[in-house]
């Protein structure tokens, strides 16, 4: 198919830079209410019959798959969170953020002259500074993880410094971990007191939560745990660290989505939602991107609103936007580090 074809095909595809949304409004959260809190119901049975469709009832094939995988590589904040990172290696993975895909590949698809990036880098504190001078002038932000990632049980003045000290080594955005033991213990108050805090030492930097579902017991308290984050001022609601024994899940995606949804009906406040852990294919990738478009709309499709936490997941769609084009898979060593 000649490139031009391809291009028109190809119309899911923003052409708009992608920045992370920082001139995006942000959300300044609501006073706690326990009554809609202790109101938050969930179905299971009905929840995870919906989230077993969510791969088998849509399809998208051909030009348009593409075009959907190309979206997902701008909503993904590309991540190493390993204990062997080191400065070169973030170099590398901010060279890759800036170029994800081939540039025969994007040619031969007909959107070289798009700007395909990803939407964040995301490191541990240690490597915001080298992260940022690595992407100066792409516009691309640094997110760091905060507030003694992964567990977050660090002491909370430590966890506060922390989160100021990414802000101003650089960071444009910061992930935080919440105590899952004031879920667990029903203890309302004294989470959406710590993710205010957060929220507040954040100043500038957007600021998304990590509830870490995989540890929560429950949907309807990850629907409160939602809820209360939310009201503390949470910019995004993210499903994991990615070190949990379970992480992004299509029936804790689907509870998160329909909160973050009545969470706007009531407000009129947009959160965005990241899922994050254990996506590692396109197909993944794809099913989470209907979910977004089902539950919430469009506009959900922008990385000011949704994000992968993505570690392995580029390599699979740059492998599969090759076989799109030539019929044939790609060995993985043929693409760049993701």
């Amino acid at each position: 198919m000649a490139s031009s074809t391809r291009s028109q095909k190809l119309v899911a595809l923003p052409s708009d830079p992608q920045h992370g949304g920082h001139d995006e409004e942000r959300n300044p959260g609501t006073p706690l209410d326990l009554d809609w809190v202790s109101g938050v119901r969930v179905n299971r049975s009905a929840v995870e019959r919906r989230a077993a469709t969510m791969g088998t009832r849509r399809t998208v094939k051909k030009e348009w798959q593409a075009a959907w995988l190309l979206r997902a590589i701008t909503l993904m904040d590309l991540t190493t969170l390993s204990g062997d990172d080191t400065p070169g290696n973030v170099r590398r993975l901010c060279a890759k953020a800036r170029n994800p895909v081939r540039q025969d590949i994007l040619e031969g698809l007909g959107v070289a002259h798009l700007p395909i990036r990803t939407a964040a880098v995301c490191v541990y504190h240690a490597l915001v500074e080298t992260a940022v001078e690595a992407l100066r002038g792409s516009d691309i932000p640094v997110a760091a993880v905060s507030t003694g990632f992964p567990a977050g049980l660090s002491p909370f003045e430590q966890r506060v410094e922390e989160i100021r000290a990414s802000v101003a080594a650089g960071a444009g955005e910061i992930d935080i971990v919440i105590t899952r033991a004031h879920v667990l213990t029903g203890n309302w108050q004294a989470l959406y007191d710590e993710v205010r805090a957060f929220r507040e030492a954040c100043g500038p930097a957007h600021m998304k939560t990590i509830l870490a579902t995989g540890e929560l017991a429950t949907l309807r308290n990850i629907g409160r745990a939602s809820m209360v984050c939310m009201m503390a001022g949470a910019d995004f609601i993210k499903t994991s660290t990615g070190k949990e024994g379970v992480n992004a899940v299509m029936p804790v995606g689907l509870v998160m989505t329909r909160c973050i949804r009545d969470y706007n009906e009531r407000t009129g406040q947009k959160v965005g939602f990241k899922p994050a852990g254990g996506i590692r294919t396109a197909k993944q990738a794809i099913e989470w991107l209907i979910l977004m478009k089902e539950e919430l709309g469009d506009e959900y499709l922008r990385p000011h609103l949704f994000r992968f936490g993505a570690s392995s997941l580029l390599t699979d769609i740059e492998r599969q936007l090759e076989h799109h084009l030539t019929g044939r898979y790609s060995a993985d060593y043929r693409h760049p580090m993701a």
